[in-house]
């Protein structure tokens, strides 16, 4: 029986979060949502929106499960239309875009790999051509794979790591660029691993790491067209590059090195990406956001 920790809503509605984990791995990459055992929280039932995004407009990448789907949640219960970009997760996207749907907000799904650069200039096609306007871009999109030293790591794995992780970061926000105006948001998702390092995940941490540099310099750059640029850096949370990337040894003890003790659910993170993509934070820029379980990080 899996251990859960309460979680007290707004409402005393209780949120049962996994302390644990079944073993389980999943040979595909990216790993799919919709095979998880238990499967992710994406959305608070108490979390009631209250107008922080009505009427914009975002790209989420990585938008169809893990975080990206909580936080494309969490933009439809504050009012935002949505592009969600992913690789070939199907059955997840279909899911994901049923359900913020049922918000009464305009969703589109896309398959498209974020690798290519060109591929970049149909995402902003996209949006424009179904929503007219792009506000709020969330880079999200992510692989990692687990190596127990540099060795092991391959010139293709390399290239492939930081193609999706960090590249894809760059021709993104490169197309989406001239369409933005002033209190426009750009919100990259880092990692603790850019912080603490992770030695089976070397190339990961490093492309985490480049993330964060990407952020602090773009957001000095644009500053003085009143567009900001912040990052997200969460700890472990429970999404499906964990099953995909981990052993079922690793997944069945992940997030209890954490102060807290658990992994995050990804609904824990959305508020977040709600903040920085909001007003609430028109005088933050060039920030990373910790969302770790406590975890000591140098920022």
């Amino acid at each position: 029986m899996i251990p859960h920790y309460p979680y007290f809503g707004v409402e005393w509605k209780i949120i049962p979060l996994p302390i644990t984990f079944p073993p389980q791995h999943q040979d595909r990459h990216p790993g799919f949502e919709y095979e998880m055992v238990p499967p992710p929280i994406f959305d608070n039932p108490a979390y009631q929106g209250s107008g922080k995004l009505l009427h914009r407009v975002a790209i989420i990448t990585g938008g169809d499960s893990g975080i990206g789907r909580a936080v494309a949640v969490a933009f439809a219960k504050e009012g935002a239309d949505l592009l969600l970009v992913y690789l070939n997760e199907e059955e997840d996207a279909r899911f994901t875009r049923e359900y913020v749907e049922k918000f009464g907000r305009r969703v589109i799904t896309l398959p498209i790999d974020l690798r290519e650069p060109q591929n970049s200039r149909e995402i902003v096609e996209t949006a424009l051509r179904h929503f007219g306007k792009i506000d709020v871009l969330v880079n999200n999109a992510a692989v990692q794979y687990e190596q127990p030293s540099l060795f092991e790591i391959s010139n293709e794995q390399l290239e492939n790591t930081f193609r999706t992780n960090v590249f894809s970061y760059f021709y993104l926000t490169r197309e989406v660029l001239p369409y933005l105006a002033s209190g426009s948001s750009i919100i990259n998702t880092a990692s603790i691993t850019a912080y603490q390092g992770e030695k089976t995940l070397i190339d990961y941490s490093a492309s985490k790491g480049a993330v964060v540099t990407f952020t602090r310099s773009l957001s000095l750059n644009l500053v003085n067209k009143g567009i900001r640029v912040n990052a997200v850096s969460p700890g472990p949370v429970w999404t499906p590059l964990i099953p995909s990337s981990f052993s079922a040894e690793r997944v069945a003890h992940f997030g209890l090195e954490t102060p807290m003790r658990r992994a995050a659910q990804p609904f824990e993170l959305a508020p977040a990406y709600v903040y920085l993509a909001s007003d609430d934070s028109s005088y933050v820029t060039g920030q990373v956001i910790h969302v770790n379980g406590g975890a000591m990080v140098e920022s």
